[in-house]
């Protein structure tokens, strides 16, 4: 319950990263801080000159009148109690204290219009980041798991501005923010927390929360609101992936066994453990890739292709490059090939024969 404390004290909400600009605070106390500059000179330039004011109660000034007197002038109160009568008082008055007056009610509206226009421009790009939002990808949590999954994605070639981050910490979101993400504050298993982030539009959601009941749960939710999308789970314990895929995901990752798998494979060969590490991370060395069958490969075999495939994907069958069902290749088959990682972008998309 104390992780989700942000929400229920703000509800969720989008934030989106932050241009280089004071934070709203910070912009009204220096604000404050000059009208209060204004106010002090105001004092002494009155207390200097206090022989040449005349006060209705006592007739005389002391600093306390000088500071009442300040006030109400640079406010545009006025009563009237306290009037300058002297030729010196009233020429202070006319060169120096109205373009102080006129200098602090700039400060104070200036203060007002700047805060209402910042939150008008953030309304604005929130409306219009809605309104453009296409197609994009949702990552739940952003622990390890998720940083790993975006910095994958990125190197893919997908843009920042087409990641959409939901986490129920308000700080992980500022961090996030300041990577140029923009988040959402919430608990995913609420839908209006996932409607928020525009789940129902998106493409492909990645779930990476710490809990696997929260990864099911948030699995059921995004998958209520958007049939289509590509789910993809990562779990702790291998016994919760079959409930995973029977609440909605595409592909579920058992993040513990991975990693001990990973880890035997490096006591048997050191040099196989890192080429295996070298695979999953894209954008070094050899990378993973699954791209469409071009028309010259229609017909052949997956060894007689140019690249090194490693698997055929033919509608929901996975073939091994050696299943004689993957030979010969369709043009409505994709394939899952080891290339270079500087090949990504060139195969991410079909090529033109």
């Amino acid at each position: 319950m104390a992780r989700h404390a942000d929400e229920k004290i703000t509800g969720p909400r989008v934030t989106l990263p932050r241009r280089e600009v004071e934070r709203p605070l910070r912009q009204v106390g220096k604000r404050l801080l000059m009208a209060l500059g204004v106010l002090v000179v105001t004092i002494f330039l009155v207390y200097f000159d206090r022989d040449g004011y005349h006060d209705n109660a006592d007739e005389t000034l002391d600093f306390l009148d000088c500071a009442y007197y300040a006030t109400v002038t640079l406010s545009t109160t006025g009563y009237g109690d306290i009037v300058p009568y002297s030729d010196t008082a009233r020429l202070v008055n006319i060169l120096l204290v109205t373009p102080l007056r006129v200098l602090f009610l700039i400060i104070l509206v200036g203060t007002t219009l700047e805060v209402l226009t910042e939150r008008t421009r953030e309304e604005f790009r929130l409306n219009r980041w809605r309104s453009t939002l296409r197609d994009h990808t949702v990552i739940v949590g952003f622990g390890t798991k998720g940083r790993s999954a975006i910095q994958t994605l990125c190197a893919t070639g997908l843009s920042k501005e087409q990641i959409v981050i939901v986490d129920p910490s308000s700080k992980v979101i500022e961090t996030a923010n300041a990577d140029g993400f923009v988040g959402v504050i919430g608990d995913a298993t609420r839908s209006a927390v996932l409607l928020r982030a525009e789940v129902q539009r998106a493409r492909q959601i990645v779930i990476a929360t710490q809990r696997d009941d929260t990864a099911v749960l948030v699995t059921l939710t995004a998958r209520q609101l958007n049939r289509g999308a590509k789910i993809v789970a990562a779990v702790r314990e291998e016994e919760n992936a079959p409930l995973l895929r029977q609440s909605g995901a595409d592909a579920v990752i058992t993040s513990a066994s991975a990693a001990g798998r990973l880890l035997g494979l490096s006591v048997l060969s050191p040099s196989a453990g890192t080429v295996m590490e070298d695979l999953i991370q894209q954008g070094s060395g050899l990378d993973l890739v699954e791209r469409p069958v071009t028309k010259s490969e229609v017909g052949k075999s997956p060894r007689e292709t140019q690249d090194l495939v490693v698997s055929v994907l033919r509608g929901h069958r996975l073939l091994s490059y050696d299943d004689p069902a993957a030979n010969p290749l369709q043009l409505t088959d994709r394939v899952i090939t080891i290339v270079r990682a500087t090949s990504v972008t060139r195969l991410s998309t079909p090529p033109e024969d």
